[in-house]
């Protein structure tokens, strides 16, 4: 049985995800997807209390597209410095369909993230929260001397 202090962690945890999940969805009505008309957006909460937001911007060589996600860790570097660490992460879309973090991302989030980060997504199943270290459990690490 959960005590009182372990319920109101996971309520406080629930409602920060919401907030993190709302913002997404806010943002991803910025997307530049013109192409796919597949609009997306991510909320990062970072370890100082601030949330950076990101959307994907398309190209017409789809190689160069940028996903939500990256775009929110681009914008929070730019804004916070290099030593920002993500606590959170939420992906929304607003086609309704499954969005996981691609792998590209996942990469990249694995340079910043903590791996007990819950990330939050839309799943076939409806949203679905999983740590990243479950979402991402063989991140590529390269340890600079």
């Amino acid at each position: 049985m959960e005590s009182d202090q372990q319920m109101s962690e996971s309520t406080s945890t629930k409602t920060a995800l919401a907030v993190l999940l709302r913002a997404a969805r806010e943002v991803a009505r910025n997307s530049y997807s013109p192409y796919s008309r597949f609009r997306v957006g991510a909320a990062l909460k970072l370890s100082n209390g601030e949330i950076a937001t990101g959307t994907n911007v398309e190209n017409t060589s789809y190689g160069l597209t940028i996903c939500a996600e990256r775009s929110a860790v681009v914008r929070a570097v730019a804004q916070f410095g290099p030593d920002i660490r993500i606590e959170a992460v939420a992906v929304a879309n607003l086609n309704d369909a499954a969005s996981p973090p691609c792998g590209a991302c996942r990469q990249v989030l694995a340079e910043f993230i903590a791996p007990e980060a819950p990330v939050i997504f839309a799943a076939a199943d409806g949203v679905r929260t999983m740590l990243f270290s479950e979402l991402f459990p063989l991140a590529f690490e390269l340890r600079p001397e």
